[in-house]
């Protein structure tokens, strides 16, 4: 009778390791498809800018996030990152915006929104952003503050 449990106890534990390992492995598969919805969403979210100066850049940029009320959480200059947040409702915002060369004589910036724990996909939001950014730098090269 021992024998028999310790079997059942065995095959279960074995069942369930295959059983886990199968939806895992579904699951990893998935986690790097892309579609054209991506390409899309990646091109809603990046602007290329006629400047070099990486430094002002995220100064802007950062200025711009606060006066869209984001709490700045990180900036990290040689990484070209600035993260933020605000509350909007009972969920926070996060954006996440990224500074990097194109080439000798642009920027590209990228920003990333989520709203909870889901990716903001309105293009609105981002063309809010990009609109707000370049008033910022346009006042910026005009030296006006």
């Amino acid at each position: 009778m021992k024998k028999l449990i310790r079997y059942f106890g065995i095959s279960a534990i074995l069942l369930s390791m295959v059983v886990l390992s199968y939806g895992c492995a579904t699951t990893a598969g998935k986690a790097f498809e892309t579609s054209e919805s991506q390409v899309k969403l990646r091109s809603m979210q990046t602007r290329a800018f006629d400047t070099t100066d990486k430094q002002k850049m995220m100064q802007t940029v950062i200025s711009t996030m606060q006066d869209l009320e984001f709490v700045i959480d990180k900036a990290d200059l040689t990484l070209g990152s600035i993260s933020g947040s605000k509350f909007l409702g009972y969920a926070v915002v996060a954006m996440t915006v990224t500074v990097r060369p194109r080439g000798e004589k642009q920027l590209l910036v990228r920003a990333n929104a989520q709203y909870g724990i889901k990716s903001v996909e309105d293009p609105e939001t981002y063309q809010d952003f990009f609109t707000a950014l370049e008033k910022a730098l346009f006042l910026t090269a005009q030296q006006v503050e």
